[in-house]
């Protein structure tokens, strides 16, 4: 869970793109797509727009070859606007590990900079940054 987490805060498409089967579906708020090289797209168009993000995440379930987490990130846009998405995620695994499912629902919630909780420097989220339940998200 933790090498997803680091991937995703990386902001590097391609590294998180290997984490998924070359065929896995993908539902990510109104965008529904299938394919690697569609998450690479989708991921390069979302953090062209959500600058600064950084993510939390934390399983919430798990059963045989699904897992069900929820999840905070924070980002700004290019007019300096800050949010928090919150969101929960079902991800279904392949017999090699791979994500072949990844379904996710998000909702944005406007924050200004004081606002903000993840405060690390861009890249993996440090091992001592308080996690979601210790924020109280």
């Amino acid at each position: 869970m933790r090498l997803a987490k680091d991937a995703w805060n990386s902001r590097n498409p391609a590294r998180v793109s290997l984490a998924y089967t070359p065929d896995s579906q993908w539902r990510n708020r109104a965008n529904i797509f299938q394919g690697r090289e569609s998450i690479v797209a989708f991921l390069a168009r979302k953090w062209a727009r959500e600058l600064d993000y950084r993510l939390i995440n934390g399983l919430w379930a798990f059963s045989e070859n699904r897992i069900a987490v929820r999840f905070a990130y924070e980002y700004r846009t290019g007019d300096g606007a800050w949010f928090r998405a919150y969101g929960n995620e079902n991800w279904e695994f392949d017999e090699h590990g791979l994500m072949r499912r990844h379904i996710a629902s998000i909702n944005d919630l406007p924050i200004s900079e004081g606002q903000r909780l993840f405060h690390w420097s861009s890249g993996a989220r440090p091992t001592d940054h308080p996690g979601l339940e210790d924020l109280g998200l």
